[in-house]
């Protein structure tokens, strides 16, 4: 089993900055993906971004490209997401979530979650 505990949502104001942690523990697997997701009330869970533990790899949603940083510190076994330039629709909770395989987009087929944190961006 793998546990993941988010931190540091909070409220800024558009334009400003947040950083969010995942911290895992438990089980560590090689082939492993780290990814965030967000979801906004009344709305469905979407991806936010997402790396890979084995050799870095990225992947991000169209919609916070060049905002948002996805990284890792394999000594922490943290993943972090660093969120600039935030929107007023950024609002949302955001959660952690892992997978032993390749990436995907889909939240359905990540089998560890967070408890989540919430980040509002106010105008």
């Amino acid at each position: 089993q793998v546990q993941l505990v988010e931190s540091g949502g909070g409220l800024v104001q558009a334009g400003g900055s947040l950083r969010l942690s995942c911290a895992a523990s438990g089980r560590t697997f090689s082939n492993y993906v780290t990814g965030w997701f967000r979801q906004a009330l009344g709305k469905e869970r979407e991806f936010v971004a997402a790396i890979r533990w084995s050799g870095g790899r990225t992947y991000y949603a169209d919609s916070v490209k060049g905002r948002f940083t996805i990284s890792r510190d394999n000594g922490k076994n943290t993943v972090y997401l660093q969120m600039n330039s935030l929107k007023v629709e950024d609002t949302a909770a955001y959660y952690c979530a892992g997978r032993v395989g390749d990436f995907t987009y889909s939240p359905s087929l990540y089998n560890y979650w967070g408890q989540g944190t919430q980040v509002t961006v106010s105008s």
